[in-house]
């Protein structure tokens, strides 16, 4: 009954008490890729302490500096729907191996552009090496780590929460000194991710069967997968607002946007390891979820209204917002990977490729958003869309609930 707790059953406190176990007891191949993992999610958040110095350098308006986030983003998005068909070819090792050297390249070309629209296309080949590289590191966790695929969502949670808290860390400390230093910092760190997983990954066996280019859009037509992606939309457009719209209206340097975003990164690694699973034990995945859009809708907009006022204000409730992230970001993942009956990669895939449109509207339209209206607006409006995210996920309550991963 709601409201009561009950002892759990002798078998499910021992997979428990194995999982935890096993969390840590991985092959070293595991925490290569993790490692790079890392690395490659460290990428998302690089440019975020140095959005104010990469607009003045390059003489460029926040709505222009913002495409660095669009390009990027929308590339990851449609390069989700051909990883599959990609490493079911050439093995996910050899894919991770691709994704990694195109974004050392990228990375590279990035640091030595001469003008915004330079670093946004550049930005762009990045986003394909990130989508191969991130879209295949899952798979590959989730099928060499001991202790199931809920063991290998959380050390793969873990590394995302990790790389989004150094990236900003990152690039305020190379940004600081010179705006350009991040994006070659980036290229060193994944030519060693990509040695470590040559030396480190054992060859990975190929699917039996292969991928086709359209798997991961009929795998959408399944009900429960729809409606995660639907809702991870409308989440990931708030997510992303917060991230590529809240440095421009901090007025710090870039160690003061790097300090607050490290901090924010941090809540985000924090919740979504030790957090997130708890509250599905205790609540049952789909209603945590509901309650942590509710309440990062009421964050949003808590920073709208203290946009323009209040800088303290505006710290807190970007740090406190990471919380909430972390906690959803986990649930989503493990929602995609078990709600349907398709492959992992291919659900993956899909999910990923609908998600990921809303990190790409979100960071020029919150910057137009704000150049015309106020630096207010963007929240609110992201706050519309975790309304809608929430609304998507109330409209499939009955069959995500149905078919929701059980946590012991």
């Amino acid at each position: 009954m709601d409201g009561q707790l009950t002892a759990p059953a002798p078998e499910a406190t021992s997979t428990l008490e194995a999982e935890k176990a096993s969390l840590l007891k991985q092959p070293k191949a595991v925490w290569a890729t993790a490692l790079a993992a890392v690395f490659a999610f460290m990428g998302i958040g690089l440019v975020d302490p140095i959005l104010p110095a990469i607009a003045k350098n390059l003489d460029a308006t926040p709505s222009q500096v913002s495409l660095l986030f669009t390009s990027y983003f929308l590339v990851t998005a449609v390069a989700m729907l051909i990883t599959g068909f990609v490493s079911s070819r050439i093995g996910g090792k050899r894919t991770l191996l691709a994704g990694l050297a195109i974004i050392v390249v990228f990375a590279s070309l990035s640091g030595l552009s001469g003008s915004v629209s330079e670093l946004v296309g550049f930005r762009a080949g990045w986003g394909l090496g990130n989508a191969l590289f991130v879209a295949t590191a899952l798979a590959v966790i989730v099928g060499v780590a001991s202790g199931g695929a809920g063991t290998a969502i959380i050390l793969y949670e873990a590394a995302l929460g990790l790389g989004i808290s150094l990236g900003p860390l990152l690039g305020a400390l190379l940004g600081g000194w010179q705006w350009r230093a991040p994006f070659f910092g980036t290229a060193v760190l994944m030519a060693s991710a990509f040695i470590a997983l040559v030396a480190l990954l054992p060859k990975t066996p190929r699917p039996e069967r292969k991928v086709r280019l359209r798997d991961p859009l009929l795998a959408l037509g399944h009900k429960g997968l729809r409606t995660t992606a639907a809702s991870g939309l409308f989440y990931n457009y708030g997510f992303f607002t917060i991230l590529a719209f809240t440095p421009f209206i901090l007025g710090m340097d870039a160690y003061g946007i790097g300090a607050v975003f490290f901090g924010w990164g941090v809540a985000v690694a924090v919740f979504s390891v030790f957090v997130a699973p708890a509250l599905q034990r205790r609540f049952g995945a789909v209603r945590a979820l509901g309650g942590t859009l509710a309440l990062l809708l009421l964050d949003l907009v808590g920073l709208g209204l203290a946009s323009g006022h209040s800088v303290p204000a505006v710290v807190v409730l970007v740090v406190a917002s990471g919380a909430l992230l972390g906690i959803n970001n986990t649930i989503y993942t493990e929602l995609a990977m078990g709600v349907s009956d398709s492959p992992r990669p291919v659900a993956s895939a899909g999910y990923n490729f609908v998600r990921w449109m809303g990190g790409a509207l979100a960071p020029f339209a919150a910057a137009q958003l704000g150049e015309h209206f106020g630096p207010q607006v963007p929240f609110f409006a992201a706050a519309v869309a975790m309304a809608l995210a929430i609304a998507v996920v109330l409209s499939g309550r009955g069959y995500l609930s149905a078919h929701e991963p059980h946590l012991v």
